[in-house]
């Protein structure tokens, strides 16, 4: 990554949508290290969560998907985080990712997180067992009305198609554990670099918050991998690769 270095020129403000999440508390604790001026954003219920951070960011309570929650909470921002999160069968994904586009101010850096099974060109390949959960498990889960995949599918192709400073950033399945590095990435789900398909949290949210300053994300779809695991090893030649 070519990562500008931290501290120079003012400070930033940023907005991390979904902030008392798992992925959410770890981008929290990334941007504070970075000497980001943090606002965050979660659900009333979840605001507890974020007790350990409560004296050095600014909670905004709400749901994500709520418009002038969004809007309030970015006005003035550098960069929005945001988790995509397909929650229920309310448009929730959609309705936070386009809350998102139309109130952060122009120019702001938006940064989305999602899973693998997103892809912007259709040139992506997938396993089994990426279809099956898809195919199988997410539509019984939105017979449950539990969550819905089409309506990230349906957030993130909004933002491929604004011309707002998004990256999307799609995560392979996700472990807890101390970090192990920036993950490395790739334009395509099926690229040898990504079979290991595994990604400490942590670092997940440290390429997110790190995506903030890196320019050649901008309008990318990056699929990441540990940079640790077997794959990432015996290709990291081709990691990050056009």
């Amino acid at each position: 990554m070519n990562t500008a270095q931290y501290g120079r020129g003012p400070q930033k403000r940023i907005c991390i949508v979904g902030a008392s999440g798992k992925l959410g508390r770890y981008m929290v604790a990334h941007a504070l290290d970075r000497g980001y001026e943090v606002v965050g954003v979660c659900r009333q219920v979840s605001v507890g969560k974020l007790d350990s951070f409560a004296a050095r960011v600014t909670i905004i309570p709400g749901a994500t998907d709520d418009r002038e929650v969004i809007g309030r909470t970015v006005a003035g921002c550098d960069a929005v985080l945001t988790v995509l999160a397909p929650r229920g069968v309310h448009n929730y994904a959609s309705g936070t990712a386009q809350a998102v586009l139309d109130h952060a101010r122009p120019g702001a850096r938006l940064v989305f997180s999602c899973g693998y099974h997103i892809s912007r060109d259709g040139q992506d390949v997938y396993s089994w067992k990426v279809k099956f959960l898809v195919n199988v498990v997410g539509r019984l889960a939105r017979l449950a009305r539990v969550i819905d995949l089409d309506d990230q599918v349906e957030a993130c192709r909004r933002i491929f198609a604004s011309d707002t400073r998004w990256t999307v950033v799609r995560g392979s399945d996700l472990e807890e554990g101390e970090s192990q590095g920036l993950p490395v990435w790739s334009r395509h789900v099926g690229d040898p670099v990504l079979d290991s398909n595994i990604t400490r949290r942590v670092d997940f949210a440290r390429f997110m918050v790190e995506a903030i300053e890196d320019d050649g994300l901008v309008h990318e779809a990056p699929a990441i991998v540990g940079c640790r695991t077997p794959s990432a090893r015996a290709h990291s030649v081709a990691s990050g690769a056009p």
